[in-house]
């Protein structure tokens, strides 16, 4: 099924997305990384749990309590520390091109996993978005102090996680009511990371602008996108689902220059044209377009 016909859900779904790492790099610096994390998967839970009571819903998450915690962990605690590391180095912007690697690391984990076949244009998109990665992130790329090299690593190792998830969401917890699943990875992951928020809870207590933007993270960027997520994941293949990727750049680059006012240069630009191209032929998004184009052009 082709991800145009999902274009609507997919937009909405990159717009938000999009927006999370603009409030991660305004609320990151008086939160921390780990605590950011933590509130913000607690305040999801705290949204999403209530709603799971309502609908009836909280015995199937006892039923699956393991493979969700599990889906916490992949899907939502270890990618969400992740970026919010990444948030105090690097920008908005490159963040979310470097989210857009989830589904070529989807791909990768299908073929090994699975055993699905990987066909040699989704190998030449894998290596295109790797020389796309290299452009973007080679020339701040220092594991020295200051340097970039660590949140770089850092976002693809969550962008790894979202395409492990994703997987095994579409094969263990595909059968189950979206908000279920949305619901139960948010309680756990906020679970798992209690211990971490408690710890590293800052000395200084965070501003009314960084709580609203931890606000909106937390309700809007999680709570409400895993939703709509899971609930395309419930009807698409996860390569299709995990294709909001593709858009997410357009939006993260957009709030980020906008409204943060982070440079957006030429080398950001063709990095992020060669990510998402090298994507979309390793997810197969690509070639329909052209065969479409191709057709008409014949006619």
């Amino acid at each position: 099924m082709s991800p145009l016909q999902h274009l609507p859900s997919l937009l909405l779904m990159a717009a938000i997305w999009g927006s999370s790492f603009l409030f991660m790099r305004v609320s990151v610096p008086e939160f921390g990384p780990l605590a950011l994390a933590g509130v913000r998967v607690a305040g999801a839970a705290m949204l999403l749990v209530p709603l799971l009571a309502w609908r009836g819903q909280l015995s199937v998450l006892r039923q699956h309590a393991g493979p969700l915690a599990l889906m916490g962990l992949m899907n939502t605690a270890i990618p969400f520390v992740c970026f919010a590391f990444a948030a105090q180095s690097i920008t908005a912007g490159l963040s979310s091109i470097l989210n857009a690697t989830t589904p070529i690391w989807g791909a990768v984990l299908a073929w090994v996993i699975l055993g699905q076949q990987i066909r040699a244009s989704q190998v030449l998109g894998m290596l295109l978005a790797l020389v796309g990665v290299v452009v973007l992130g080679a020339p701040e790329a220092s594991f020295k102090a200051g340097g970039s090299g660590w949140a770089v690593l850092a976002c693809l190792l969550a962008a790894l996680f979202y395409g492990l998830g994703a997987l095994y969401g579409k094969q263990r917890l595909g059968q189950l009511p979206p908000l279920t699943v949305a619901g139960g990875s948010q309680l756990f992951a906020a679970l798992a990371l209690l211990p971490a928020t408690a710890w590293f809870w800052p000395a200084q207590w965070p501003s009314l602008a960084s709580w609203g933007a931890v606000a909106a993270l937390a309700w809007v960027c999680t709570g409400l996108a895993l939703v709509l997520f899971f609930r395309l994941l419930a009807v698409v293949s996860p390569p299709v689902a995990m294709s909001v990727t593709f858009l997410i750049p357009v939006f993260g680059l957009l709030w980020g220059t906008l409204l943060l006012h982070e440079p957006f240069t030429l080398r950001m630009a063709l990095g992020c044209a060669v990510v998402l191209l090298g994507t979309g032929l390793a997810v197969g998004v690509v070639q329909p377009l052209l065969k479409g184009k191709l057709g008409r052009s014949t006619r």
